[in-house]
């Protein structure tokens, strides 16, 4: 099989959980030595141009990762096309993917947990759903780039 060379995160706005697996991604290739592009995106278009969530840029700093230069933005036809590996973190994200000719999204939480949606972390009170979404995408990015790159 050949090897990943591109991978686009994709959840709904590009805020908080794309922008996490952009960055643990990242990290994890510079770290190893893998040549990855690596990129996020998010389906819909209310936080385009924004910075990542205060939050999600918090818990990745407590990781040692700084996400707070990336910019959100909104999936275009184009990265199909331009990225080996489309990611979305949870079924509406595939679902939506599929909608705009996403061919084969992958999930990510099929990578280490189960097929599981990543959910959303402000479906949690305070900051601990962040605590839990960092881990369940650190989990999941590692072993992805473990089995595709």
């Amino acid at each position: 099989m050949e090897k990943v060379k591109s991978i686009i995160f994709v959840c709904l706005g590009n805020i908080c959980r794309s922008p996490i697996a952009q960055g643990i991604a990242e990290k994890y290739a510079k770290d190893n030595n893998i040549t990855l592009k690596i990129d996020s995106a998010g389906t819909g278009s209310w936080h385009i141009g924004e910075n990542p969530c205060d939050n999600s840029i918090k818990v990745a700093l407590d990781n040692g990762i700084d996400i707070s230069r990336q910019i959100a933005r909104q999936v275009r036809l184009e990265d199909f096309y331009e990225y080996d590996l489309v990611v979305g973190l949870d079924d509406s994200n595939i679902n939506n993917l599929k909608k705009v000719g996403c061919k084969n999204p992958v999930k990510l939480g099929s990578f280490g947990f189960n097929g599981e949606d990543v959910p959303d972390p402000f479906f949690f009170d305070g900051f601990e759903g962040f605590d839990k979404v960092y881990s369940m995408i650190d989990t999941c990015v590692k072993e992805l780039l473990k089995q595709k790159c």
